[in-house]
């Protein structure tokens, strides 16, 4: 269905009554509006993002078989991290976005169940795949020996409670959706800050408290998942939200309305982190553990511009998909090019900085010289191109709030098809990672350039079937 064509006129919401959340929404300047609940969002993705970078740092100091096993879960447990927050939680937050925009207040509040429903069911799912399956998992990734051993310590427990991550992200995409970024970015940066002592006194013991070593970490996250998941559980049954909890009928329209934007989306989250898991195992079959490690710790950088682009395209979520559901296209479609726009100025600062003095990043983790050489030079090649990437991932955020994903995730296809393809030719011809890595960055340079010009053309405003409207 046409969104042109099945939006009411901007007019349709001139009879109701605004809060002011909803008019700085609907009819504030959106440069300063989209800074305004940005910068909570981007503090609240990077404290998230740091966890992993918390555990890493302690890790590392266990050896070169838990980093390099760190490294084999990490893509896995990333991708899981971005289906629970960016897909089905943007999928959550487009749905309570839309219905507030268009008044529907008793539908919003019925989406809250409908979402715990949801995501308790697939944290339960991926926690029986990842449990049955992870040795194999890993081993097709290229683990083997201790690094495969100390990769499933690792999986198995934060796998293991699973549904608790879910459940967090779930809760915080609630609120999010009613465009309010402070309450989750306050409550995931208090998780951090309680993660900088609990990770490295699980991992190394400490008193009475035994040293659990690698699983140590996995431990500390899943203490820091409960917490959060009872806080914000608490800021919703407690009536400060405008979204609120309420017991209701289940009904397939509402499970529908979210998983139509959130499953689909998951899609973008399985390339992304398909293309660097691919990748990892190309690396892993020099069978240098260095070469591992080098690239583990070197990607790591991208996953952590990931926050920084959430941090922005998450507000677009609920900027975007309040507009079009009162109307308002045109604004709809200023405020996602304004968002890609400032999502390629930070990545792009990041990776060009990356590019210059990657050993400032790498050596945070390892000072040995083969993995120092292998992440250099992911690094200085890649990282040119990391602009583009946060330009299409802040694009298909936005697409999450106008539901609609046909171009974000048709050229994120041809992003995985260059970068494995590629990747994989260049290295079998060649026999050297640094080609493979230009495949990687040429991906993400058609991307992001690619997605840009769809969305400018008004791709969201054309009939398409696989679109989620």
């Amino acid at each position: 269905m046409n969104i042109a064509a099945s939006e009411k006129p901007a007019e349709a919401t001139a009879g109701i009554e605004l809060s002011p959340k909803m008019r700085q929404l609907l009819k504030d300047p959106i440069v300063p509006t989209l800074l305004h609940m940005a910068w909570p969002n981007i503090l609240i993705m990077l404290a998230q993002a740091s966890t992993g970078l918390i555990e890493t740092f302690w890790v590392a100091r266990l050896g070169t078989d838990a980093l390099a096993g760190m490294a084999l879960v990490f893509p896995i447990v990333m991708m899981v991290q971005m289906m629970a927050n960016g897909a089905m939680g943007g999928g959550i937050s487009s749905a309570i976005a839309r219905a507030l925009g268009a008044g529907r207040r008793g539908e919003a509040d019925a989406f809250v169940l409908h979402a715990m429903v949801i995501n308790v069911m697939l944290g339960l799912g991926i926690s029986f795949v990842m449990l049955a399956l992870g040795r194999s998992v890993y081993r097709a990734l290229g683990g083997a020996g201790g690094e495969l051993e100390a990769a499933l310590i690792y999986s198995n427990v934060v796998f293991g409670g699973n549904v608790l991550l879910w459940l967090m992200s779930g809760l915080a995409a609630v609120i999010r959706g009613t465009g309010n970024m402070i309450v989750p970015a306050a409550v995931i940066c208090a998780g951090v800050i309680f993660l900088v002592p609990v990770s490295p006194l699980l991992i190394f013991g400490f008193g009475p408290i035994p040293a659990l070593g690698i699983a140590g970490g996995g431990v500390a996250l899943l203490l820091f998942y409960t917490a959060g998941s009872a806080v914000l559980a608490w800021y919703i049954l407690s009536g400060r939200n405008p979204a609120r909890f309420r017991w209701c009928r289940l009904r397939w329209p509402l499970f529908r309305d979210i998983l139509r934007v959130g499953a689909i989306s998951g899609i973008q989250s399985v390339q992304t982190n398909f293309t660097i898991a691919f990748a990892t195992a190309l690396v892993a079959g020099t069978d240098d553990v260095n070469a591992i490690v080098g690239f583990g710790t070197g990607v790591r950088l991208e996953y952590l511009l990931m926050p920084v682009v959430l941090g922005i395209g998450t507000p677009l979520v609920s900027l975007v998909g309040t507009n079009i559901g009162a109307g308002q296209q045109q604004r709809a479609l200023r405020i996602a090019l304004t968002g890609g726009a400032l999502a390629f100025a930070l990545t792009e600062i990041i990776g060009l900085a990356a590019a210059i003095w990657p050993e400032r990043w790498l050596a945070l983790f390892s000072a040995e010289p083969g993995m120092i050489m292998v992440g250099s030079a992911y690094l200085r090649i890649v990282g040119p191109a990391y602009g583009f990437f946060g330009l299409g991932l802040s694009l298909y955020l936005a697409s999450q709030g106008a539901g609609r994903l046909f171009w974000p995730l048709f050229y994120g296809l041809v992003r995985v098809f260059i970068a494995v393809v590629g990747g994989w030719g260049a290295l079998r011809l060649t026999g050297s990672l640094n080609w493979m890595f230009a495949a990687l960055a040429l991906g993400l340079v058609v991307y992001g350039v690619a997605v840009a010009a769809a969305i400018r053309s008004g791709a969201w405003f054309r009939s398409s079937r696989v679109d989620a409207h």
